[in-house]
């Protein structure tokens, strides 16, 4: 099952992701964007279009078979403003023409009651703004499926890799443009994390969607990923793979950024998300593995590389060693 995939939010990581593993199953490309006549990409149709105007949603859907809802507000900005509105404009547009509507899941969803591991049937009872307005994200696409609409959801950990510029792992753990000197780590060392290799994750979507006529008009997916059960083994593989010493990993200084949260929206929109870091979450992907055979998995070193090569943090750019051979603490 292939035909049109209309990516809405094409320059995110995920977005971008997702339309070069559909690309590859033989998918056509379509992508809307407010300033399309920029955009470079090859083998990319660029339509012109605002994913807050319906009317430009819909025009761009036309004869799609896919719409991959990739688009989030930046830097946490005004989510009830906009995320709402955006994602109700993607509903209208596939119940016109009939498109399965694709839509990347977070962990944002859960509080404490859902326990360490948790499935696709586990309890939604979101502790924090952003994650009532994920959870009631969902709730419309729940309702839209039962309209006629059809929709695949894919639930993840925190991204990393190539293109995924707005993540933790280049926003908090390295600085992007720089040589890793030192690495910070945003949770207690021996607290569980749930890690998404972007590439390994929109191979799995990409699956999903090949697969889409087998399943119901509402299914979700989990994608366990890099689940690391000391989530500190991310920054002693950054250590490894940019040949520095473990004792180069230092605490998030959560403190400055709670001093300044004042002032800076995005500060205030990321310590609300801490809980994250404070308790294990993990993802239960039985019901991936049993409909694609296997979950798309890179070594969690080769991921680490290709996303500090990508960021611009490792010595010696697209020549630096994979493995170096000295870690010590």
């Amino acid at each position: 099952m292939k035909g049109t995939a209309l990516i809405i939010g094409m320059t995110g990581g995920i977005g971008g992701a997702t339309a070069r593993a559909l690309a590859a199953r033989g998918f056509r490309i379509r992508a809307m964007h407010r300033n399309a006549a920029a955009q470079r990409q090859r083998n990319v149709e660029w339509v012109q279009g605002d994913a807050m105007s319906a009317a430009d949603v819909m025009a761009a859907a036309a004869g799609a078979a896919v719409i991959v809802h990739a688009v989030n507000p930046p830097k946490y900005h005004d989510w009830r403003g906009l995320a709402l509105p955006m994602l109700a404009n993607t509903i209208a547009a596939a119940r016109k023409t009939g498109a399965t509507i694709v839509f990347p899941g977070t962990l944002y969803n859960y509080g404490p009651d859902a326990g360490e591991l948790v499935n696709e049937q586990s309890p939604q009872n979101p502790v924090t703004r952003k994650g009532r307005i994920r959870a009631e994200m969902e709730w419309m696409l729940l309702d839209a499926s039962r309209a006629g609409a059809r929709v695949i959801i894919v639930r993840a950990g925190d991204f990393f890799g190539p293109g995924a510029g707005g993540s933790w792992f280049s926003q908090a753990l390295v600085r992007p443009g720089k040589a890793a000197s030192r690495v910070f780590y945003p949770g207690p060392h021996a607290v569980g994390h749930s890690w998404a290799y972007l590439p390994d994750l929109a191979d799995a979507i990409a699956g999903l969607v090949q697969r889409r006529g087998g399943f119901g008009a509402f299914e979700t997916f989990h994608f366990e990923g890099h689940w690391l059960p000391r989530g500190v083994e991310m920054a002693e593989a950054i250590c490894t793979v940019a040949d520095l010493p473990f004792r180069r990993i230092r605490p998030l200084p959560w403190w400055a950024m709670r001093a300044l949260s004042p002032f800076v929206e995005s500060f205030r929109e990321t310590l609300e998300m801490r809980y994250l870091w404070q308790r294990p979450l993990a993802l239960d992907n039985r019901k991936l593995v049993a409909a694609l055979g296997s979950e798309p998995h890179t070594a969690l070193h080769d991921a680490v590389h290709d996303t500090l090569e990508a960021l611009g943090c490792l010595e010696g750019g697209a020549g630096a060693t994979r493995r170096p051979s000295s870690a010590a603490a």
